[in-house]
C-alpha cells in the first residue's frame, strides 16, 4: 500500500527525473545531509520548495550550542539539555547529540562558516536554561544565514549535487513499506513530475505556519510530516510545539523573533507596568526554560490584560547592542522602534516542533529507503521542550548519521522501476483556499495553542474533521496542498494534545496543570 495521492496521476504519463540520493528541504539539515553524502560518494539532488534562501535556518538568529568553551564539556551539555526536556529526553540521542555535535562545528569551520570572535578564540553566548556560555554565532545575531552561505557556496562548488528550486513535495512514492521516491510539483511550470530514486531524506522544516503568530517562514506548512503520514510512517510527540517567549508584538507588524541570546545579554521581562516579573516565575528569572518564560508571560499579559509583556535592553551600552544584534535592531529600525533607547513589546508564538516523524539514531523512519532530519524528525533529543540552539546541532548531527547510514546500505538498496497510479480522486470543486488556510492558523491559535483544554481540543477536532471531505479531490496548485498538509498536521497536533492528560514542556492542559510520573511515555501516532 502507499500514500493517499492528491493528484490523479499515472506515473508512465510524467516527467522522470532520476537520482540516486533525494533531499526534500534546503536548510542545515539538507543542505549537510547532501554535503555529508557527497563525502561519502554519493551523487544528490536537493529540491527546494521555494528558493534556496528560503528556510528556518536562514532565520535563526541565536546560534549554535556546542560544549567547546574551557570551562564546559558535553556531559555538563547533556545534563543541561535533560533538565529543558522536562523528562521526555531520549537520553542515548541527547549523548549523541552534545559528543558528535563538537565535530560537526569543527566541520563547519573547515567549509569555510565565519563564527564571530572573542578574546579566547570563538565567542560563546548565554542562552537559556544553559548552565554555560556555549552558544556560537555569526554576523551577531544571523547565525542561520552564515551557516546556510558557507555551505551553499561550497555546495555550489560540487557537481556531484544538484539544487532543484520551486520544486513542492506531493507526496511520497511508497510500496511495500519501501519509498522509491516522490510526487513533486514544479511552482514554475505547474506541472506535476516524479523523482525516482534509491533514498529520499526529508529535511522539510517546521509547521509554524498553522498558527497566527510564529516566528517561522511562509515555507513552514509541515508538508514533510503530512507527506509521512499519508505513506504510512510513524509520527511522535506532536504535543510538543514550543513557543518561543518572544517574539515582537507591535500592532500591524508581522512577528519577528527576538532572540534568547538578547535575554542571555541581561535584557529584562517587565509587564506593561514596566515590572519586573520573571523572578516571581523561576529561580533563573529571564533565563528559564521557555516554555515557563513563556507561561510566565502569557500569565502576565492575563492579569494586566494586555496583548504584550516588555522586553529591556535600554540599561546596557547602546554600540555593544548594535554590534551584537545588528539584524534585530535593523529590523525593529525599520518599524520605528529604537530597542536601545525604547521597551520592546513581546509575547509568545508558534516557533518550533519537537515532534515530527519518528526517526532512529541513524535517521531512519518506519519507511524503509525513508530517512528524516531536521525539525520534521523526531528522535526524541528535544523531549518536551527543547534546550535553545540545540536545533542546528540536531541538524548537523542527524545529517551526518543519514550520510553515513545510507553509504553502509548503497550496495544492498537497488533502484527499481516502480508503477505508481491513482485514479480515484475527484476533480476539485471550487473552495476558498486562502480563507480555509487563515482559519486553520485561527483554530490552531485558540485551541490548540499555549494553553490547551480538552473542550478546546475536542472542537479542533471535530473542525478538522469536517474538512476530511477534500482529501476526496484533486489538488492543482501550491495552495491547495499547502492547505491539505495544514489540516492533516493540524489534527495530528490536536489528537496528541488531548491524548497526553498531564502538562510537561511545551504542552500545557489547564485542566490538568500537573506533570505526571506515569506520563513520561511518548505517543505515537500512524494512519491505518
Amino acid at each position: 500500500m502507499f500514500g493517499q495521492y492528491l493528484k490523479n496521476f499515472d506515473s508512465r504519463e510524467l516527467k522522470r527525473v532520476e537520482t540516486e540520493y533525494l533531499v526534500v528541504g534546503g536548510g542545515i539539515a539538507g543542505l549537510f545531509t547532501a554535503w555529508s553524502a557527497y563525502q561519502q560518494g554519493a551523487k544528490v539532488t536537493i529540491i527546494t520548495k521555494q528558493s534556496i534562501i528560503d528556510s528556518n535556518t536562514d532565520k535563526a538568529q541565536g546560534g549554535i550550542a556546542a560544549a567547546i568553551g574551557k570551562h564546559d564539556s558535553p556531559e555538563i551539555h547533556m545534563q543541561d539539555t535533560l533538565v529543558a526536556g522536562a523528562g521526555l529526553c531520549n537520553e542515548s540521542a541527547v549523548k549523541m547529540l552534545v559528543t558528535e555535535g563538537v565535530d560537526r562545528i569543527e566541520e563547519l569551520i573547515k567549509i569555510g562558516v565565519n563564527f564571530d570572535q572573542g578574546v579566547d578564540g570563538i565567542a560563546l553566548a548565554w542562552e537559556g536554561c544553559h548552565s554555560r556560555a556555549r552558544v556560537l554565532h555569526a554576523n551577531g545575531d544571523s547565525t542561520g544565514a552564515e551557516v546556510i552561505r558557507g555551505l551553499r557556496e561550497k555546495i555550489a562548488k560540487t557537481p556531484e549535487i544538484t539544487i532543484m528550486e520551486y520544486q513542492v513535495l506531493v507526496d511520497l512514492l511508497v510500496e511495500d513499506n519501501t519509498c522509491y521516491g516522490a510526487l513533486v510539483f514544479d511552482s514554475q511550470s505547474q506541472t506535476f513530475h516524479i523523482f525516482q530514486s534509491k533514498v529520499v531524506v526529508l529535511a522539510t522544516g517546521g509547521i509554524g505556519q498553522l498558527y497566527k503568530h510564529t516566528t517561522n517562514p511562509e515555507v513552514a506548512t509541515a508538508d514533510g510530516i503530512a507527506a509521512a503520514w499519508r505513506a504510512g510512517a510513524e509520527i511522535m510527540d506532536m504535543e510538543f510545539v514550543q513557543f518561543h517567549p518572544t517574539a515582537l508584538a507591535l500592532t500591524g507588524m508581522p512577528s519577528f523573533l527576538i532572540s534568547e541570546a538578547v535575554r542571555g545579554e541581561g535584557a529584562i521581562l517587565r509587564n506593561i507596568h514596566h515590572e519586573r516579573f520573571m523572578p516571581n516565575y523561576h529561580e533563573m528569572a529571564e533565563l528559564a526554560p521557555r516554555d515557563v518564560v513563556s507561561k510566565a508571560i502569557f500569565n502576565e499579559m492575563t492579569n494586566t490584560a494586555s496583548h504584550h509583556v516588555l522586553l529591556d535592553i535600554t540599561h546596557l551600552d547602546s554600540q555593544r547592542i548594535k554590534d551584537r544584534f545588528p539584524m534585530i535592531v535593523a529590523t525593529c529600525l525599520r518599524y520605528g522602534l529604537d530597542i536601545t533607547r525604547q521597551l520592546i513589546p513581546v509575547a509568545p508564538a508558534a516557533h518550533y516542533m519537537m515532534g515530527g516523524i519518528k526517526i532512529n539514531m541513524w535517521g531512519e523512519t518506519s519507511i524503509e529507503g525513508l530517512f528524516c532530519c531536521g525539525e520534521s524528525s523526531c528522535i526524541g533529543v528535544h523531549g518536551a521542550n527543547r534546550l535553545a540552539s540545540n536545533s542546528l546541532l540536531e541538524g548537523l548531527v542527524i545529517s551526518e548519521r543519514v550520510a553515513r547510514r545510507y553509504a553502509s546500505l548503497k550496495e544492498i538498496r537497488k533502484q527499481k522501476q516502480r508503477i505508481f497510479s491513482n485514479h480515484q480522486l475527484k476533480i476539485a470543486t471550487s473552495y476558498d483556499y486562502e480563507e480555509l488556510r487563515s482559519s486553520v492558523k485561527n483554530i490552531m491559535e485558540k485551541k490548540v495553542g499555549l494553553l490547551r483544554t480538552a473542550e478546546g481540543l475536542s472542537e479542533a477536532l471535530d473542525w478538522f474533521e469536517q474538512w476530511e471531505r477534500l482529501f476526496d479531490y484533486e489538488v492543482n496548485n501550491v495552495m491547495e496542498i499547502e492547505v491539505r498538509n495544514m489540516l492533516t498536521v493540524g489534527k495530528l497536533v490536536a489528537e496528541a494534545a488531548i491524548l497526553r492528560t498531564e502538562s510537561r514542556g511545551g504542552h500545557f492542559r489547564q485542566d490538568y496543570p500537573y506533570t505526571v510520573a506515569g506520563w513520561c511515555k511518548h505517543i505515537l501516532l500512524k494512519s491505518s
